[in-house]
């Protein structure tokens, strides 16, 4: 059982002792915090909220509603619903801010309090301190009887959400219609089950078959889109003959594709894709964190615009675009973020964007995937002793190459040529994470075994 505080929300597995877990008490207490701090931004009483398919979401719900309206704040529920839905809905309906209730790649024991400011967009980094310390005091002033907020549902932002995306400059619907796709989409037993397929047809897809559709959040597999969790999805495609595979985890920002073959598009490639195609017709620079593969600053490059790394984590990422005007951006793990439509990570977007671009090129997916430079990542971790001096480790780090560029901005990131390993410490277990990237998948791994042993050297 696990309770993890971060700046951006709180998020833990259902059931268990208060402190230990995110229990019904914790809710209380950090949709409390939430509410309190929202209280003090401005005179605007007004709070979105919506969750994915998981089991808990309607138990969790009617604590966070109760809650907020308990504090004096009128909610509008969206009831079951995507995170870039309730972000944008956040915009639409001039609200204070929202709440996402989502572990979003989590398993189904997992639930989460995702907070959102009046732009739709993750709270900062100062601003969630400020949230666990007025948590940590159980600081709150709950309103009287005839002050109580009010309750509201909205049925509609899922479909604004799609017009949005479909009306997009970029987005052809007609091209993706005419192109006659047939895919297949894997929605994981919660809120892609009704979105993507929602989305699909206002492109004009008309064959659609649907893996997982039962809403239950009993989820059919592992819901991170990983390769080891979508062989359903890639023999369902090569059995059928479909032009296409996507996979969404279970609170749709983030999507991943499979081709023809059954192949995986890779979800680091992903975002690669999507950039290709708005650096077309739209010039300018991009962004990702650091840990995001290199195929982001060749296409970049390639288009004339200038491409920056960030820190891990969306809101660094939001931030870092915002500094150097970014076009498109968004992370390795299939997160694309389109700054015009919204900042934040939106599957929706990605593939319509994504379908368009197939469309207008006249590729199939392997084949578009095969215009892009293969890169190989080695993922790896090193657990940490109670006690262990992560500054001495870095420090020897940087040391032993001194003569290569280093990036301090989140741990360490070593560039070798075209080759790069980042070492970052997790911000939930105590392990230094360890990814290394090349054109060979043996180099990449012999990259990350040599830091390791670096790394043990300094312990």
């Amino acid at each position: 059982m696990a309770l993890i505080k971060s700046i951006s929300g709180i998020r833990g597995t259902i059931g268990g002792k208060p402190g230990d877990t995110l229990s019904p008490l914790d809710v209380v207490r950090f949709t409390a915090a939430y509410g309190t701090w929202l209280a003090q931004q401005s005179s605007n009483k007004t709070v979105v909220i919506g969750r994915d398919g998981r089991i808990s979401g309607a138990l969790v719900e009617r604590l966070v509603i109760s809650i907020l309206n308990a504090l004096g704040l009128n909610v509008i529920n969206l009831g079951l619903s995507t995170t870039p839905t309730v972000e944008m809905a956040v915009v639409f309906h001039k609200a204070a801010g929202g709440i996402i209730l989502t572990a979003s790649h989590n398993p189904k024991e997992w639930n989460a309090l995702k907070l959102l400011n009046h732009k739709g967009e993750f709270i900062s980094g100062a601003e969630g301190a400020l949230i666990l310390e007025t948590a940590a005091k159980d600081d709150y002033n709950f309103v009287t009887v005839d002050k109580l907020g009010t309750y509201t549902e909205d049925t509609t932002a899922l479909d604004k959400h799609i017009e949005a995306v479909i009306n997009y400059p970029l987005v052809d619907a007609a091209a993706i219609k005419a192109a006659n796709f047939s895919v297949i989409v894997d929605a994981i037993n919660s809120s892609g089950a009704i979105a993507v397929p929602a989305l699909l047809k206002a492109l004009g897809v008309e064959a659609i078959t649907v893996l997982n559709e039962a809403i239950t959040g009993n989820f059919a597999h592992n819901p991170e889109p990983l390769p080891e969790n979508l062989r359903e999805l890639c023999n369902e495609v090569n059995k059928q003959k479909a032009d296409i595979g996507i996979a969404v985890d279970p609170d749709v920002d983030r999507l991943c594709f499979v081709c023809e073959d059954g192949s995986l598009f890779g979800e680091e490639y992903t975002l690669v894709a999507v950039a290709d195609y708005v650096l077309k017709h739209r010039k300018g620079n991009t962004v990702s964190n650091m840990s995001s593969t290199r195929a982001l600053k060749d296409v970049t490059i390639k288009h004339g615009g200038e491409y920056t790394p960030s820190a891990v984590g969306e809101v660094n990422v939001v931030t870092k675009m915002k500094a150097v005007n970014a076009v498109i951006g968004g992370e390795g793990n299939g997160g694309i973020i389109v700054p015009d439509l919204h900042y934040g990570r939106d599957a929706l977007i990605g593939i319509a964007l994504f379908l368009t671009h197939l469309a207008h090129e006249k590729k199939s997916v392997k084949q578009l995937r095969n215009t892009y430079t293969n890169y190989f990542m080695s993922k790896n971790k090193i657990e940490l002793e109670a006690g262990f001096d992560i500054k001495k480790i870095f420090t020897h780090i940087q040391k032993k190459y001194k003569n290569n560029p280093i990036n301090t901005e989140d741990g360490l990131k070593i560039e070798f040529d075209t080759d790069w390993v980042h070492l970052r410490t997790s911000n939930t277990e105590p392990i230094i994470r360890i990814y290394a990237e090349s054109n060979f998948e043996t180099t990449a791994d012999n990259i990350a075994k040599r830091i390791m042993q670096d790394i043990r050297e300094a312990m």
